[in-house]
């Protein structure tokens, strides 16, 4: 036991230092401007395409702004080539992500939490799918503290990842189509943003309603009396009523 627990404290240790080296790293790489990363894109083809998905998994690892970074696709390949780029880049780096926050961090919070976050990871198991779905929607949630913090609870992980897949698709192509069709305004780009803001309303529904059925839950479960008595049992302080008469004669 005190191996185990000595286990997860080196693990969380070194999630620490990993999560500051990258505040660090966030901080103090320049990011190369939407222009720059058009410029590089034309003079390296396809093999630049296949060294933007990696470059977008790595930043995704960072808290580092991505908006500039999607927008730079959108400008270099247009709205579906540089969209899909985009999402492999994304889903990638939110995988390998999750996969950091789990085997490092996840042990120290099921020691040190206990049933604090038992509830928390009792709806992940049973709603994880729409409520990844529900967070990405929300572009005012960090998309990298959604990753962390994803992989250090019981969420599943064909859960995590295919809600993650599916929640930033509107954001990516909102964010890619102001590249694609940022100077022209056309009817493409004012699409995207649409989506973007329906599909956004859409997820902060979801979450609410979740939220409301686990709180209706909690307050059942709660409210559940503890001396319920079976039926068909006396209670032992009831006087039948046979014995009672037969008391007063």
């Amino acid at each position: 036991m005190k191996k185990n627990r000595s286990s997860s404290l080196w693990k969380a240790g070194a999630f620490v230092v990993f999560l500051v080296a990258i505040v660090i790293v966030a901080f103090t790489v320049e990011i190369p401007s939407a222009d720059q990363v058009h410029a590089w894109a034309g003079s390296t083809g396809a093999l630049g395409a296949a060294i933007f998905v990696v470059a977008y998994a790595i930043l995704t690892l960072t808290p580092a702004p991505k908006a500039v970074i999607s927008i730079a696709a959108g400008l270099a390949w247009g709205l579906w080539v540089g969209t899909l780029l985009v999402l492999v880049g994304a889903v990638s780096g939110a995988a390998l992500s999750f996969w950091i926050g789990r085997m490092l961090g996840r042990d120290a919070v099921e020691q040190y939490t206990g049933g604090r976050v038992r509830a928390v990871d009792e709806m992940l198991q049973k709603r994880g799918l729409l409520s990844v779905i529900a967070l990405r929607l929300i572009p005012l949630i960090p998309f990298t503290v959604i990753n962390y913090a994803a992989g250090l609870t019981a969420v599943r992980v064909r859960d995590y990842m295919l809600g993650t897949a599916v929640g930033i698709i509107p954001g990516t192509m909102a964010f890619v189509a102001v590249g694609a069709y940022g100077a022209e305004l056309n009817s493409g780009f004012f699409i995207a943003l649409g989506a973007l803001g329906v599909l956004t309303i859409g997820g902060g529904i979801v979450a609410t309603r979740l939220r409301k059925k686990d709180a209706a839950a909690a307050a059942s479960a709660s409210s559940t009396p503890n001396d319920a008595v079976p039926a068909g049992v006396v209670p032992a302080d009831v006087v039948p009523a046979d014995d009672l008469a037969a008391e007063k004669s």
